[in-house]
């Protein structure tokens, strides 16, 4: 079940774009402003509207760590801004000074994109706010840029109907043209890289004016070459699709069309969920949150809906039976306090409770536990006792590892559920320590294909934690 649960009605002119953070919700719009909203309430802060470009604003995007937001416009130029104090940090000219239709952050925070109406690309230095290099597309108006996970290339579409993909040289590593026919309008690519053999995979949504949305497999191969293979064609809205976005886990997928509705996917078996009709125009614009089951939406109707999906499976309490075996599904590391406790009592050390309680023992320190922190911190003075606690702290471990955990949530090093997922220059993402001392002791190769790391840069891989983390609370 989806439903609305707010509509935003400040903007002047249609809504162009809506970008989540953890924390804020942005939109912008014809009317050349961009507006910043609290996610928790949807109140808008203080110093919104953002006031600074001349035109159309056409595209927003929030900076990993939510305190910066890109925008673009007709006008030319791209602007970063504060969001704690609504202040411009820099105003970027677009070279040739053509209006800019889309702009996308990598998700390293290293680079920036941005794409204008002459088919022109800019790939900027984030940090120092610098161009870096040119490229681009003659005869084509450039609409839809969107980084890969690992933040090594970008795929862009155009007007033309091609999509087409780049590295950070602005080599373009393949091209599928007439993967639209009349032209792309968005994409986006899945936040999750596979690993399978000799390649490594990248899944993509795009969607354009021939009514379709499209989920694209893009192999990496070790040789360094690249293919591009349509996996689905999704045709449940019957006119142009506007927009799409995935959902940071990368299960779900949504889409707005010109005939005013919002399809939300299961993107992996392309088996449509919900359907929204809340708008009175054409949708323009679709946001996941990344932690909360809420979407953003907008519309030619100058609204913004915040629309909430329920799974149908939260609310109803449970018996002590049922709350044991779903106990027993989480890894014991996620246990809390409550669940420690439940354990204690089912195996017969229910007078362990109340000085576990008291020293705040959760699953993680549970399985920390030692002789000796028993005996000096939790006072536990009978040989006895600590030895029977701690040969049930063993069994726990032992079931443990027999959960059915999805192979892409182990680390390739450990094959451990990582719990600080990063990337690292190879595309594949490992347990952090493990990868920080890999690196530290075996010359700078890739664990997974034995070839130099070009980079010692890690970066956090949060769409990969946030998937670990709602698999965690479905077991």
């Amino acid at each position: 079940m989806a439903s609305v649960v707010c509509t935003l009605r400040d903007h002047q002119d249609d809504i162009n774009w809506c970008a989540f953070s953890a924390k804020l919700l942005a939109t912008c719009s014809g009317d050349k402003t961009l507006r910043i909203y609290n996610a928790e309430d949807f109140s808008e802060l203080p110093f919104s509207p953002l006031k600074g470009h001349g035109y159309s604003v056409h595209c927003c995007c929030f900076s990993p760590c939510g305190q910066l937001l890109v925008s673009c416009s007709t006008d030319a130029t791209v602007v970063v801004w504060s969001t704690v104090t609504g202040d411009i940090e820099a105003v970027l000219e677009h070279p040739g000074r053509s209006p800019v239709r889309i702009c996308a952050l990598s998700p390293n925070a290293a680079h920036l994109v941005s794409g204008a109406s002459d088919g022109t690309l800019a790939l900027w230095d984030f940090h120092s706010k610098r161009l870096s290099r040119t490229g681009g597309v003659r005869d084509t108006t450039m609409v839809a840029c969107s980084f890969s996970p690992c933040s090594q290339m970008f795929m862009t579409g155009s007007t033309y109907g091609d999509l087409r993909l780049w590295d950070l040289h602005l080599n373009q590593l393949l091209a599928k043209k007439d993967a639209h026919d009349l032209g792309v309008s968005c994409c986006s690519f899945a936040p999750s890289i596979l690993s399978c053999n000799q390649v490594v995979q990248f899944r993509l949504a795009s969607c354009g004016q021939d009514c379709h949305l499209k989920i694209w497999v893009i192999n990496k191969f070790t040789s360094g070459g690249f293919d591009m293979v349509l996996l689905h064609t999704l045709t449940g809205q019957t006119a142009p699709v506007f927009c799409c976005a995935y959902s940071s886990d990368g299960q779900l997928l949504v889409s707005g069309s010109v005939d005013k509705s919002v399809k939300v996917y299961d993107a992996n078996n392309a088996v449509p969920l919900h359907t929204l009709n809340h708008h009175d125009r054409y949708v323009t614009a679709c946001a996941f949150h990344p932690t909360s089951p809420l979407i953003a939406t907008g519309s030619m109707d100058k609204t913004v809906n915040i629309c909430r999906l329920e799974d149908g499976c939260r609310g109803g309490k449970s018996s002590p039976g049922k709350a044991a075996a779903g106990r027993s599904k989480l890894l014991v590391a996620d246990w809390s306090e409550g669940d420690v406790s439940e354990w204690l009592v089912e195996e017969g050390l229910q007078g362990l409770v109340d000085k576990f309680k008291a020293n705040n023992i959760d699953g993680t320190e549970l399985l920390s536990l030692t002789k000796e922190t028993l005996a000096s911190e939790l006072g536990i003075e009978s040989v006895g006792l600590r030895g029977k606690l701690l040969r049930k702290v063993e069994e726990l471990k032992s079931g443990s590892m027999s959960l059915g955990v999805p192979d892409e949530f182990l680390c390739p090093i450990t094959r451990e559920l990582m719990r600080e997922p990063v990337i690292a220059a190879d595309g594949y993402s490992y347990e952090r320590e493990a990868i920080e001392n890999w690196i530290h002791t075996k010359n700078r190769s890739s664990p997974m294909t034995n070839l130099p790391l070009l980079t010692t840069l890690l970066t956090p891989n949060h769409t990969l934690k946030m998937a670990i983390s709602r698999w965690k609370t479905s077991q």
